[in-house]
């Protein structure tokens, strides 16, 4: 799709435009002035500015403990301190914020390199090297980023460093060759595809922000145009593995690095060449890219989650509204703009990406408008779909929302979660997906399912208790030991692959009701799981209904519901009832205990404020039906 296009171009690739320039005065003065006061401030609040200093140490530490977060946290410091003081500057230009804008410049230019310490290795899936090798940079997500964070600065700045001294953008271009144009045309990474290795949001992302910082840079225009030959091929290699329906399979928290990343992409291809790849955005698969963040929405924060994603994924920004504004979706507009004014962070503080923040600067105009003439077009209102790329099913009434996963277990950021199902009620989750835990060493490596979070015993899915140590031995991470807290218990769970999928898969909407049946047997390692069909039905304004059926003997299946909020059963009645939220009757069940999932990851407590609970259903019989009210 792209490589062709850019084949049929002949215009030279020029350099892009960013929004503003400091010295652009009118632009600036344009913006509204709470927000540049809000820029103003933020800037202000910096000074004195503390660096943060890199050390050695720093980077060893993930090699020696798996600690990740002492070094990353301070190398985000340093550039999300650096946005801060431009944008600041940009907003009053009065001079005060530019000689620590040149610490900031200096500091990263001078760093050992700019990876992180878990993607220190040239080859895919394996070792980290302990230490940087400054004779060979390594291009990751985030030296990418920060080659990008360095253009834009010197870019926005340019006329202000240049009367201070044109050696500063000299320092800024010789790094930006040495660490970014020379090892990307010269070299091969993973991330840019082959046509058979599989690609996942790194690719975009990282090439986003090569383009970025090569539409932006005093380079040769036949440099520039080889890095957009090549970018060109990674985005093919990328969207080759993309479902025509648009289906983001890492979630929506990592559609923001994938599909719009992409935007990115094309919003930098179109900005050198004259809006040459303009009609890619109205390409169906486009297009379905760019809506998925709205259907997958339930309501105010939550989204629908599954893999690594977390249920909070993250306010929208200008980001969503441009792509819905590039590929004519007014609904996905209006969402984003909506949603973007609820948003606690509006100056994206948090962003170490200058590009996005200055995006943000230069729509919050056009998004106060929509958010506050344009019609309101809540998620709920957005029609049931299935994804068949990816096997997610959502539909929605007026209170429920319930989606069901289907597909397989190698999914990027995989959960072994190939049949879960998430219901929100009111807005509000009722059974859940717990997310992921703060990202160490273990999380990419053969421990990946010991974690806790990764494994289906933890989404709501049944383990097969009966099993054998010999069994658990003999399949790592495809049995859990001591199930449910009871000592010596082993039972069956899911395993991750293609190969552990769902099957028969089925699903029809109308207007009465909503429903999806598949056979997840195939998801479990254990043969004597020869059978577990599930079927979720939505009632439409009356009730949800989760009926499965078992041929597992001689195991006996125990059903995983995790909720958060408080859930009390009451056994007169078969009844569990989730806090004030509603009720689920469950038929067929023997033993039904309850415990609680401490919630104390910094990760985990960015969704949930509190503890979360497992409730555990024993089968007693062949058959389970839950009722939701």
């Amino acid at each position: 799709m792209f490589s062709e296009l850019v084949k049929q171009l002949h215009n030279p690739c020029t350099p892009y435009q960013l929004p503003a320039p400091a010295s652009d005065r009118a632009a600036w003065e344009s913006v509204r002035p709470e927000l540049l006061k809000a820029l103003s401030d933020r800037g202000l609040s910096r000074l004195p500015a503390v660096w943060p200093q890199l050390l050695a140490a720093d980077f060893l530490e993930f090699s020696r403990s798996g600690n990740r977060v002492r070094f990353e946290d301070k190398q985000f410091e340093r550039r999300n301190l650096l946005n801060d003081l431009v944008l600041a500057e940009c907003a009053e230009y009065r001079g005060r914020f530019l000689d620590e804008i040149i610490n900031g410049i200096q500091l990263i230019c001078e760093e050992t390199a700019w990876q992180l310490p878990p993607h220190n290795s040239y080859i895919r899936d394996t070792p980290q090297l302990p230490y940087p090798d400054v004779t060979r940079p390594l291009i990751d997500l985030f030296a990418a980023e920060t080659g990008a964070v360095l253009a834009a600065a010197r870019y926005v700045m340019s006329a202000e460093l240049d009367a201070v001294s044109p050696l500063i953008g000299k320092m800024v271009d010789a790094r930006l060759r040495e660490r970014i144009f020379i090892p990307y045309l010269n070299g091969h990474f993973w991330w840019m595809g082959d046509g058979v290795s599989h690609m996942n949001n790194w690719t975009v992302w990282c090439t986003q922000n090569v383009l970025l910082a090569a539409a932006l840079s005093d380079i040769p225009e036949e440099t520039r145009r080889q890095i957009v030959e090549k970018a060109c091929r990674s985005i093919d290699y990328f969207l080759d593995e993309y479902g025509e329906d648009g289906c983001c399979d890492e979630g929506a928290q990592y559609f923001r690095h994938a599909g719009l990343c992409l935007f990115g992409c094309m919003e930098l291809l179109n900005g050198m060449t004259g809006g040459h790849f303009s009609p890619l955005c109205q390409a169906e698969k486009i297009r379905n890219i760019a809506s998925y963040i709205q259907r997958v929405h339930v309501a105010g924060p939550y989204y629908i989650n599954f893999a690594d994603c977390s249920p909070v994924a993250g306010r929208c920004s200008a980001r969503e509204f441009l792509f819905g504004k590039r590929t004519k979706n007014p609904a996905l507009m209006q969402f984003a703009a909506e949603d973007a004014m609820q948003t606690e962070d509006p100056l994206l503080t948090g962003e170490h990406n200058l590009w996005y923040r200055l995006m943000m600067v230069f729509t919050d105009q056009e998004m106060q408008n929509a958010a506050a003439h344009g019609a309101h077009t809540a998620s709920g209102n957005c029609p049931d779909i299935f994804y068949p790329s990816a096997g997610l099913f959502i539909a929605r009434d007026s209170r429920f929302c319930l989606a069901v996963k289907a597909g397989d277990n190698d999914d990027s950021h995989n959960h072994n979660d190939t049949g879960s199902f998430t219901v929100y009620k009111d807005g509000k989750p009722m059974f859940a997906d717990i997310g992921v835990e703060t990202y160490q060493k273990k999380t990419f490596s053969p421990e990946r399912y010991s974690i806790w979070t990764m494994q289906s015993q933890y989404h709501n899915l049944p383990s097969f208790t009966g099993c054998s140590q010999a069994d658990a031995d003999s399949c790592p991470y495809g049995y859990a030991v001591s199930f449910a807290g009871n000592s010596g218990t082993v039972a069956a769970m899911e395993h991750d692959g293609a190969q552990y999928a769902a099957s028969g898969v089925s699903w029809s909407f109308d207007a009465d009701t909503a429903q999806i049946s598949m056979e997840i047997a195939g998801a479990y390692p254990d043969p004597r799981v020869r059978s577990y069909k599930r079927t979720a039905r939505l009632n439409r304004e009356r009730s949800i209904v989760i009926t499965d059926r078992a041929d597992c003997a001689p195991l006996r299946p125990v059903l995983s519901l995790i909720t958060y909020e408080t859930p009390a059963w009451d056994g007169q009645s078969h009844t569990l009832s989730v806090g004030e939220l509603g009720s689920c009757r469950i038929q067929g069940a023997g033993r039904v205990t309850i415990e609680r999932l401490p919630i104390t990851d910094p990760r985990l407590q960015t969704a949930w404020k509190h503890d979360m609970w497992r409730v555990l259903a024993e089968m007693n019989g062949n058959e389970l039906e839950l009722e939701i009210q």
